[in-house]
């Protein structure tokens, strides 16, 4: 939000410097993010009186004496063609600084310092400026946009500096406006900010006109979408006489960055800026049906607007109609079948409060940003509709450029734009800000907000204008005092339930740092998403209608339908992810995310859903197998110091035969496996790629389990290998779980191979292990170990048919 100083002075009086008001109002809550000098690259620029001009013979330039009053008198040099003896121009003295130009002389290229020069033989002692040079538009100062030098009013001091006759001397405060504060979305909003800071008092603008006794007949407005147009305000304007604004409203606007169009069109752009409120006028020429209506749009509807650009409608958007067709977008702009053009002579002004969710969704899905939408999508209250009509019909009286007839509809749903009362407890004011702010300091605070105050013991009265719609209950005071107040006042202490603490991460904390630790010691990246997914991944994984995956939240206002869900499962984040690595050569890769997931107890929503954290690992590339994802299951379970065991399970998106339910103790935490051939072709996934997902929040009971010691073997271990065949359907923790049984000696079992093909019948596959025994109070005889493996192999054949491989 652009605010130039000048025109701020215009309603209240300011007497700091801007620097002081720049930290007075970041103290109240307003962001100053660039304090902008209007004229700060140009220096030692006076007003010059060019006493003498001749022509240099066989050039274009003119020899100049210029009278710079205390500053002496100087020969010039000047190409323009609009210098002239008694004529008063900008004056760069030796040592000024200006804006350097290219030789369109219209385009700046940076700053340059005034220096002694000689131009065909002749010396000059500094330069007259023309507008480019000094940084001033035709918008800004009338004559500035001339190629030549700009002409300065003969009442001009010589000698005096330049700036404040051509305005730059201003300041411009670009101001980030908070969501909670629409109201201050125009240079008035800010004035009373500024009013309150200073104390000094508001001087609010003239909304007052005479209308005429000319009517429009059978002129009507209708709204059929009330809850998307609460209020709907038109007034009709004849006599118009379309021309140039005043130099005034076309140097305001200029720098807050429009440009002038014309008196009727300026006047709705500076009522947007001062006042806050979006308005548009209607050559009324063009209105066919001598109505207004006010409707959503039909399926496939057409309109050009003002840029002529043409758009498409739907039911979503709400638009403006005459009584035959559409002939604005409500909120974003304007149609170009009724724009103002050099021969209106008669204009509908519009003034409206649109629902801010309405056109902030219609701007984003026609693309289509406009300094309106952007108010109306923040909030623009009743109040300022009224106002900002008024002052519209002041202005269009006061420039002269039409007549104010007694055609005026104000179409609304009973909204008062009257102050409303409220009661509030001191005592909770107070409690709220841990302090107790003096009764006399939030008197004058209130009365300084314009909230008219009166104290009765602890209950405070207030009268909320209509423009404060953010006021709702004695925090909202809270806020408005404190800000006033001071935030020095606000003493630091402890919450009545808080603790003192060494400070430092939480248990929690510290177990997630270790466990991505332990992820990123497996070759594993972070990776971080967002919390939501798209209906359509849960599709391509072919989850069915009553899968717990598909009861996931909803976003009312999401950034696109890829996003519109809240995640019930971090699977499709990490299909999508590996499938992006794929797709820019990374060809193989682990990736990790630790990240909540949100399960609804019922849908729609009546209470917080539960969020567990989960952690998902994916894994692929060529060197990528089951087991290499099963490894760092492994790893994680020795990080908590706990075992793993995996049983066959089936997920719709992973192989038939190559996914694990993941236990703990019995207990279910997760699952993993290979993604499956269909799904790795409906990601474009072109390698092998593995999945994995563990409920942290169900593996948290094991968290802080005690690691066991076990004291260094006395005596040698020994190793041995076995390559054993079995049936396809036998998992590699059933085998490990009967070699346990068979041998009390076994300190660890590890799969090493896996083979089917040649040799091997078709129904059977091979499984070599490597198996480590550790003795306990003696050596191992030299038949020990072989016993062991006698014993392992029959408990192998009893229990699952297994026997070893030749």
């Amino acid at each position: 939000m652009l605010v130039p100083l000048s025109w701020l002075k215009e309603y209240v009086d300011i007497n700091v410097t801007p620097e002081e008001l720049e930290k007075k109002l970041f103290s109240s809550g307003f962001e100053v993010e660039e304090l902008i000098e209007v004229g700060k690259d140009i220096s030692k620029v006076v007003v010059g009186h060019v006493i003498e001009c001749e022509d240099i013979p066989d050039t274009h330039l003119h020899l100049c004496q210029v009278d710079a009053g205390e500053h002496g008198t100087f020969q010039i040099c000047c190409g323009a063609d609009n210098v002239k003896a008694g004529g008063k121009f900008p004056l760069a003295l030796i040592g000024a600084t200006v804006y350097a130009t290219a030789k369109d002389h219209k385009t700046v290229e940076g700053v340059m310092t005034i220096k002694k020069g000689k131009l065909r033989g002749y010396e000059s002692f500094g330069m007259l400026c023309s507008g480019v040079e000094l940084g001033v538009t035709e918008n800004m100062y009338p004559g500035a946009g001339y190629n030549g030098l700009v002409a300065l009013p003969d009442d001009a001091v010589v000698g005096s500096d330049v700036k404040p006759i051509l305005g730059l001397d201003d300041y411009i405060f670009d101001i980030s406006i908070t969501a909670n504060r629409p109201d201050c979305q125009s240079i008035l909003g800010i004035a009373r900010e500024v009013s309150a800071i200073l104390g000094n008092p508001l001087k609010m603008p003239a909304t007052d006109y005479t209308a005429t006794s000319e009517t429009k007949d059978g002129f009507k407005v209708t709204v059929d979408a009330t809850d998307l147009c609460p209020r709907y305000m038109a007034h009709y304007v004849t006599d118009v006489k379309i021309g140039e604004s005043p130099a005034w409203m076309k140097r305001r606007l200029a720098l807050v960055g429009i440009d002038s169009i014309s008196n009727i069109v300026d006047i709705t752009n500076y009522v947007l800026m001062e006042i806050g409120q979006p308005m548009h006028a209607f050559d009324e020429a063009y209105l066919e049906g001598n109505a207004i209506h006010v409707r959503r749009a039909n399926e496939n509807e057409e309109i050009t607007t003002l840029d002529g650009q043409e758009y498409k409608l739907t039911n979503n958007n709400l638009v403006i109609c005459d009584g035959v067709k559409p002939v604005a977008i409500a909120g974003v702009m304007g149609g170009l079948n009724s724009e103002i053009r050099e021969t209106t002579t008669s204009v509908i002004f519009e003034s409206a409060k649109f629902a801010r969710d309405s056109i902030r969704k219609t701007a984003r899905a026609l693309g289509k940003s406009t300094d309106a939408s952007s108010r109306y999508s923040k909030g623009v209250d009743e109040y300022s509709t009224v106002l900002g009509l008024d002052r519209a019909l002041h202005l269009v009286e006061e420039l002269g450029c039409g007549k104010v007839s007694a055609t005026h509809v104000d179409v609304h749903t009973g909204n008062s734009v009257e102050r409303k009362e409220m009661k509030v407890s001191i005592n909770k004011v107070n409690a709220v800000l841990g302090i107790t702010v003096p009764n006399d300091e939030i008197l004058k605070i209130m009365k300084n907000l314009d909230f008219e105050p009166v104290i009765n013991q602890d209950e405070l009265t207030i009268q909320i204008p209509a423009y404060r719609e953010d006021i709702e209950d004695y925090p909202d005071i809270a806020e408005e005092v404190i800000r006033m107040y001071g935030y020095e006042h606000v003493k630091s202490t402890f919450l009545p339930t808080a603790q003192l603490t060494m400070g430092g991460p939480t248990e929690h904390q510290k177990r997630k740092a270790k466990l991505k630790k332990v992820l990123c010691g497996t070759g594993a990246y972070e990776a971080i998403h967002y919390s939501f997914f798209s209906p359509s991944d849960l599709d391509m994984l072919r989850f069915p209608a009553d899968a717990p995956e598909r009861n996931a939240i909803r976003i009312l206002n999401p950034i696109n339908e890829d996003l519109s869900l809240m995640r019930t499962t971090l699977a499709p984040s990490m299909l999508n992810a590996m499938a992006r690595n794929e797709k820019r050569g990374n060809m193989e890769g682990r990736l990790f995310e630790i990240a909540n997931i949100f399960l609804p107890k019922q849908l729609p929503l009546t209470e917080y859903p539960d969020e567990h954290e989960v952690l998902c690992v994916g894994v692929f590339g060529a060197k990528e197998t089951f087991f290499s994802l099963k490894g760092i299951a492994e790893a994680v379970a020795d990080s908590i110091n706990t075992k793993f065991t995996y049983v066959p399970c089936e997920k719709t998106f992973l192989h038939p035969y190559q996914t694990a339910a993941i236990m703990c103790e019995g207990t279910q935490i997760g699952y993993l496996g290979k993604v499956a051939y269909d799904i790795q072709d409906e990601f474009d996934m072109p390698e092998s790629a593995f999945l994995m997902e563990i409920d942290l929040a169900l593996l948290s009971k094991w968290f802080g389990k005690t690691p066991m010691f076990t004291p260094l073997p006395k005596f040698p271990e020994e190793k041995r290998d076995l390559a054993l065949l079995m049936n396809k359907d036998i998992t590699c923790g059933q085998v490990e779980e009967a070699m346990a049984e068979a041998c009390n000696y076994i300190k660890s079992i590890k799969l090493f191979d896996v083979y089917e093909g040649a040799s091997i019948p078709a129904d059977k596959k091979s499984m070599a292990f490597t198996i480590e025994f550790t003795p306990k109070d003696e050596a191992f005889g030299s038949d020990s170990v072989d016993g062991f493996i006698k014993k392992i192999l029959k408990n192998l054949s009893r229990k699952l048919e297994i026997e070893i491989r030749s």
